[in-house]
């Protein structure tokens, strides 16, 4: 079974993750979506809404398989036998980012590859940090985001500006 894992912070996961994602499920046997913490970021949700997020948008596709970790993503591919890291680049800068995190992932552990699929036309503005401003400023998120977690961000949103009501 050939597996790879689609890493992420996910936060929260797009309808870019999600195509992506889906183009990587038709490549392998198996996908592992995995929600990473990285110390260097201030998430909104934690990583148990994140994986619940997705959880929810890949519930019906049997070879896509949702977890979470913390520490080197290298040792969780060798534990999952997994022989690939799938990466969606939407320009030169994640491209840039991606190909020296690939490299130091290489020399970690030679067997495995970083794949890179470029992010659709339509989607490759689209990043969590642009859904989180718009929807922070009130504006319509629904065509950013998957349907099955709309309402979750949403209410998410509406508790935040019930909060800071005086």
């Amino acid at each position: 079974m050939r597996i790879a894992i689609c890493p992420g912070s996910f936060d929260p996961v797009t309808l870019g993750h999600v195509d992506v994602i889906l183009r990587a499920s038709n490549l392998f046997d198996k996908i592992i979506v995995l929600v990473l913490t990285n110390s260097e970021k201030k998430y909104m949700f934690s990583k148990e809404k994140r994986t619940v997020f997705l959880n929810k948008v890949f519930s019906t596709y049997d070879n896509i398989e949702v977890d979470s970790f913390e520490g080197l993503l290298v040792d969780y591919a060798k534990s999952k036998r997994a022989v690939a890291v799938i990466k969606g680049i939407r320009s030169a800068t994640d491209f840039d980012y991606e190909m020296k995190m690939s490299l130091i992932n290489k020399e970690l552990n030679s067997d495995l590859e970083t794949l890179f699929l470029a992010s659709c036309p339509d989607k490759m503005c689209l990043s969590s940090s642009m859904v989180k401003q718009i929807a922070g400023l009130g504006g319509d998120i629904s065509s950013f985001v998957p349907k099955s977690i709309y309402k979750d961000i949403m209410s998410f949103f509406e508790r935040e500006e019930k909060s800071n009501e005086y």
